[in-house]
């Protein structure tokens, strides 16, 4: 995928400009939000053990729930906690093809976990001694490992608190 250029890039600048001018708002005029937090965010997953293992053995997430999913009789629906009440989710739809992930309007870019540097640091040591690949820390910045799962879902492992995002508090 080619960047943008010269005029075309000025341009994409000058919208986001705009965009942040009209939309964001100071934290102090900032009215609070209507919704409580992530409850789950629930991906497909090809094999339920693979992606188990993944999650709890390698990066520490333990499995809080597995059930059968209630939409689809045969599937399973299961849980890993993943911190502050929120849990992540995955599906298995058994004899289903299951194509290789993709980046695409309307898809998931990377899901970003944050961590704490201790736990940071020893996920890192998990991933080296599997042998999993990982890009990063890149552009100067530690905090950032990103990978992906074994459903090819794109993780990003970020060293940084809840509500901060480069290195700034934003809520």
């Amino acid at each position: 995928m080619a960047e943008p250029e010269g005029t075309a890039l000025e341009e994409l600048r000058s919208r986001r400009e705009a965009l942040r001018e009209r939309y964001l708002q100071e934290a102090a005029g900032r009215p609070a939000t209507t919704a409580r937090g992530v409850h789950h965010v629930a991906f497909i997953c090809r094999d339920v053990e693979e992606t188990i293992r993944f999650y709890q053995e390698l990066l520490g997430f333990p499995l809080v729930e597995l059930v059968e999913n209630r939409d689809y009789r045969g599937s399973t629906h299961f849980f890993f906690d993943i911190g502050n009440g929120n849990l992540l989710g995955f599906f298995d739809f058994p004899g289903h093809e299951h194509p290789s992930f993709a980046e695409t309007v309307g898809g998931v870019q990377h899901l970003a976990l944050a961590m704490d540097g201790e736990e940071h640091a020893a996920a890192r040591r998990a991933l080296d001694t599997a042998g999993i690949e990982y890009a990063g820390p890149d552009r100067g910045v530690e905090e950032s490992l990103y990978l992906r799962d074994p459903n090819g879902v794109p993780v990003e492992l970020y060293r940084e608190s809840l509500g901060v995002f480069n290195g700034s508090r934003i809520v």
